[in-house]
């Protein structure tokens, strides 16, 4: 179980642009709301409900949008938008983060600690503070050694090579 960081309690940072991405999208679920209800009282005049298999996609259609929604909105309440540090010297959301998995210091990974939300504006891949790897690694210095246990139940050491600011 881990706790909470500063930036969970401080909410999630995204860039400008992936605010707007995901504003947008908000945007179009929520205006998408009378059209799925439409579609949903068209299905049930199809008749018996139980074997309606039209109505019982459109109501699923609907609960995942919903699901949708509310995530959206959450994180959208709890964003904090803005540039990304302009300096790093230890791994915080919003650097990017060079590490060597323990013995095998030529095995690298390069990677953004920051909200999987912000994965369709890089190339890098994206590591929630709120994962294993995350939570391990923030606040580390460079040259420091974490270690976390991996969604199978294994311990993983990994050293810090580099913290650098995220370049957009």
């Amino acid at each position: 179980m881990s706790t909470p960081t500063d930036e969970q309690d401080q909410g999630v940072w995204l860039t400008q642009e992936a605010h707007d991405r995901l504003k947008a999208e908000l945007d179009q679920l929520v205006a998408n709301r009378p059209a799925m209800a439409a579609e949903i009282n068209a299905r049930r005049e199809e008749g018996d409900l139980k074997e309606n298999g039209g109505y019982h996609a459109a109501r699923e259609e609907q609960g995942k949008q919903e699901g949708r929604i509310r995530q959206l909105t959450d994180l959208l309440r709890k964003a904090r938008v803005g540039e990304p540090p302009t300096t790093a010297s230890r791994a915080a959301v919003g650097t990017v983060i060079t590490i060597a998995f323990d013995g095998d210091e030529d095995d690298t990974e390069k990677f953004l600690l920051g909200s999987r939300e912000i994965a369709g504006t890089t190339q890098l891949t994206v590591y929630s503070p709120e994962s294993a790897l995350g939570a391990a690694i923030i606040g580390a210095d460079p040259g420091a050694t974490v270690t976390y246990t991996a969604p199978n139940g294994k311990d993983i050491s990994v050293k810090v090579l580099a913290v650098e600011p995220f370049v957009p």
